[in-house]
């Protein structure tokens, strides 16, 4: 049976070549970065190159990247920090409703330390207003995080005007930028954008890093304490072979970028087309304009998660019903919930096809195929 991975908004395979620059970085720089002698050097020089290379690919400054271990504590450095740093001048905080969990249980954590939460609503294309925002603005508001691109459903927010927004607004602008960052092209200074997260997992880097961009000038209180490592903002040696596959990563994926866009908007073509030629009822969940290329959530009527997942797997198609974080939840997908109601049925049949690297239109099509047999038997049940 032929396997197909169609989850790369989870995780994704890890480029050739981003292997073997971690290879070669594992058996010659094996030094400490902090260390002072030669083989400290080395290992020092392969983390600056990293750096700057991560900094130019958001048109931010090479003292504006601090390494991490992904994009939850990236998140969590960005929400707490800020929160912790900013409480004298109010403890008011605005998020959305759709967020990872990294950014919504780090906030439910703040409120339990005395900080207020407003949650912004979605429409039902999974959309914030940016008059609800306005509106929800304090004097007391010190951060506002909204994520870049959605995981589950691929909406694209209006970072751009959310940064316009709060251009006089004493409010730091964080967004979570795991999903979009390879896919959009992103410049930190145009947005606005003080704090800005990603992993390198989903861009086909190594799991176990990421990068927190921080805004030259703010004054944080560091996460973690230990050395000084990342100018005293993150404690902990560096993980140099792991950074330096991420910088792999980044540069094929700035290279690829359009390519990449154009064959993934292609492979939801395709997939909507083997639906609409055998008569599938579904229905696209998410804004169809403002949409990640990678990332296509679809319903199924007259279906469920549970036997579509399982189904699918049994046939060789990897799938998911939404983040990956929340596996094995039967709870309905919170992001569903918020733009169409916990009752609706919409939240209890969706299925998130995501796009990546070895994916084929050969491969899109048969997994298609096999998802049109699954969704007729079931129905038929």
């Amino acid at each position: 049976m032929n396997r197909i991975y169609l989850d790369h908004a989870a995780t994704s395979p890890m480029h050739p070549s981003v292997i073997d620059k971690m290879m070669s970085v594992m058996s010659h720089d094996f030094g400490n970065p902090s260390s002072i002698h030669a083989f400290g050097r080395e290992a020092r020089h392969v983390l600056d190159e990293a750096r700057s290379n991560i900094a130019a690919s958001i048109k931010a400054g090479r003292n504006e990247i601090i390494f991490t271990s992904g994009g939850t504590e990236a998140d969590n450095t960005a929400i707490i920090g800020a929160a912790h740093a900013n409480k004298e001048k109010g403890k008011h905080i605005i998020t959305t409703e759709i967020e990872h969990h990294a950014i919504l249980h780090t906030c439910q954590f703040l409120e339990k330390s005395g900080f207020e939460v407003t949650y912004l609503p979605v429409d039902e294309a999974g959309l914030i207003s940016v008059v609800d925002l306005k509106a929800a603005l304090r004097d007391d508001t010190i951060l506002v995080s909204v994520m870049f691109g959605n995981n589950e459903v691929g909406t694209i927010q209006p970072i751009a005007e959310i940064g316009q927004l709060l251009k006089e607004h004493q409010a730091l602008f964080h967004t979570d930028a795991v999903q979009a960052y390879g896919l959009i092209p992103i410049n930190v200074r145009e947005l606005g954008v003080d704090l800005l997260s990603v992993s390198a997992h989903k861009i086909n880097g190594p799991k176990g890093t990421g990068f927190l961009y921080m805004r030259d000038g703010l004054k944080f209180p560091p996460h973690l304490y230990g050395g000084e490592q990342e100018r005293k903002r993150r404690a902990g040696t560096e993980s140099v072979p792991a950074i330096a596959g991420f910088s792999e990563a980044v540069s094929i994926a700035q290279r690829t970028m359009e390519k990449k866009t154009e064959q993934y908007n292609h492979f939801k073509d395709v997939l909507l087309a083997v639906f609409d030629e055998a008569e599938v009822q579904y229905e696209i969940n998410g804004s169809r304009e403002h949409v990640l290329p990678h990332v296509l959530n679809v319903s199924f009527p007259g279906t469920n998660v549970e036997s579509m997942l399982v189904n699918l797997d049994l046939a060789g198609v990897a799938v998911s019903s939404g983040s990956a974080c929340t596996a094995g939840s039967i709870e309905p997908s919170h992001v569903l919930v918020a733009m169409f109601g916990k009752g609706s049925e919409r939240t209890k049949n969706a299925i998130r096809f995501s796009f990546g690297l070895n994916n084929t239109e050969q491969e899109v099509r048969e997994a298609a195929e096999a998802t049109v047999k699954i969704v007729k038997r079931l129905v038929q049940l």
